[in-house]
């Protein structure tokens, strides 16, 4: 039988990621909307390099910063002596930044799709830009959040490179399921490697089909006008 340690480690550990992921994916990409400045394209390709760079790369920057000798680490152990490196905080660090790519882009499609007359008719209505966030933009985007929000969880779930990098494999400590995976296959332990990856593929397979039942009664229960 395997242990149930990476499971709820990895679960927790995307569930925190997710939270960090949905607040800054969902901030970044109202602002990218709103403004229009010098260098945007800039910024809009460093928000993707995590999705289009290796992980082990995306690690190897995040060990540079959070490291003991990073600018971050440095601070941490010299003001709260502290260290975040090899710790599941290092773990969640890392799933956040693969997965930030996935939350910020579904976001701004779901955004961008959005019929600005309603958010007009809503300021008109003497609705403040906070309020017609809540209100407008935010239900209206929710389809497109809520996929992005799957994603980056199953993201974060499944991070490996980034996570070795940063956080390690140290059992009971920062070893998720994909690294349980990859450790029980180089130790020929083929029995617990597959009962791992049988039960974060049914993890994620739930949550995605989950999400297309549920935006397929959505789209079911829409009223369509007959044509006579």
């Amino acid at each position: 039988m395997p242990e149930w340690q990476p499971v709820w480690l990895s679960i927790k550990v995307a569930l925190v990621s997710l939270i960090f992921v949905v607040i800054f994916g969902v901030l970044f990409a109202h602002a990218m909307r709103k403004w229009e400045f010098g260098g945007k394209a800039a910024v809009e390709a460093i928000f993707a390099l995590p999705l289009v760079l290796p992980p082990v790369v995306t690690g190897f920057l995040l060990l540079i910063l959070i490291g003991k000798q990073g600018p971050v680490g440095r601070f941490l152990e010299e003001y709260f002596h502290t260290q975040i490196i090899f710790t599941p905080y290092a773990a969640v660090i890392a799933g956040a930044v693969v997965a930030f790519p996935l939350m910020y882009h579904s976001t701004k499609a779901a955004f961008q799709s959005i019929d600005t007359k309603l958010e007009d008719a809503a300021r008109t209505l003497g609705a403040n830009e906070w309020r017609v966030f809540w209100t407008v933009t935010l239900p209206l985007a929710w389809p497109g959040l809520l996929s992005g929000i799957v994603l980056s969880f199953a993201r974060a779930l499944g991070e490996f490179g980034a996570t070795i990098m940063v956080a390690g494999n140290i059992p009971g400590k920062t070893q998720t399921i994909p690294l349980a995976i990859y450790f029980a296959a180089e130790s020929n332990d083929m029995n617990q490697a597959g009962i791992y990856v049988l039960i974060i593929s049914l993890i994620t397979f739930s949550m995605i089909l989950w999400v297309n039942l549920w935006a397929r009664r959505k789209h079911c229960a829409v009223p369509t006008k007959g044509v006579f």
